[in-house]
């Protein structure tokens, strides 16, 4: 039941904590791991500590990026202690397992963790519909990555008993568009912006994170994303014939 989750492990640093994070993976039912750009894998001291969780090792994929790690999933998830300058739509671990078990089991899901040192960058969570938050002492708010991987693994497991929600209406019948899709509406935006007057290409990124973070909060499916970028042509091709 949890097959469509991956849990993405951002340049990792220390080989031992991907093998506590596999450990953790399976102790709840969770087997899909992705490695993005790790420093050192695969590593005897990741087999060690993976304690009899081999197996999710030997399955672990390799990305070059975390783009390239999530291409296919139609809701990413971004696990940060840090506070962003830009809010954003922020869960906490129960929230993103009834989110995830009960309300997307359809869909593809990462669920990504940054480096042990400093996180996710800005432009990675760039790629993510929600921000992930483990309620914790504020005094210390630091948490090792495997134990923060078991606290929201538990959460997936446990919520694995919730019953599914009943589709209303046309919910569902549309899958949701995947993150490759979603770049390429991104892409599309920016130049229409650009295109129409309302956006200077050098000057940009602030607007187009806002921007980010508007549509992925509301989890477009392929048909909205069509309707979309067919409203972002049509304004292309009148700015052209005026």
């Amino acid at each position: 039941m949890l097959s469509h989750i991956k849990i993405v492990l951002v340049e990792t640093s220390h080989s031992g904590n991907i093998g506590a994070v596999a450990r953790a993976m399976k102790n709840m039912s969770i087997t899909n791991l992705c490695l993005v750009s790790p420093k050192l894998f695969p590593c005897a001291e990741a087999t060690a500590r993976a304690a009899g969780s081999d197996d999710v090792l030997a399955r672990a994929t390799v990305y070059q990026s975390l783009s390239e790690a999530v291409a296919d999933c139609q809701l990413v998830i971004g696990a940060s202690a840090r506070s962003r300058t830009i809010s954003w739509p922020e869960m906490t671990p129960r929230e993103c397992a009834e989110k995830v078990v009960v309300n997307e089991a359809h869909n593809k899901v990462a669920i990504v963790f940054g480096r042990e040192n400093s996180g996710l960058k800005n432009h990675e969570l760039d790629l993510c519909h929600f921000l992930l938050r483990i309620p914790c002492n504020s005094n210390y708010s630091s948490l090792n990555i495997a134990a923060a991987v078991q606290v929201v693994c538990y959460e997936l497991f446990v919520a694995t008993n919730i019953q599914q929600e009943t589709l209303v209406g046309d919910k569902g019948e549309q899958p949701l568009a995947t993150a490759t899709q979603m770049e390429m509406f991104y892409a599309h935006l920016h130049q229409a912006l650009v295109d129409i007057g309302f956006m200077h290409p050098d000057k940009s990124k602030s607007i187009m994170r806002r921007l980010r973070r508007i549509y992925n909060r509301t989890l477009l499916d392929t048909k909205e994303l069509d309707i979309l970028r067919g409203i972002l042509r049509m304004s292309q091709d009148h700015n052209k014939r005026s």
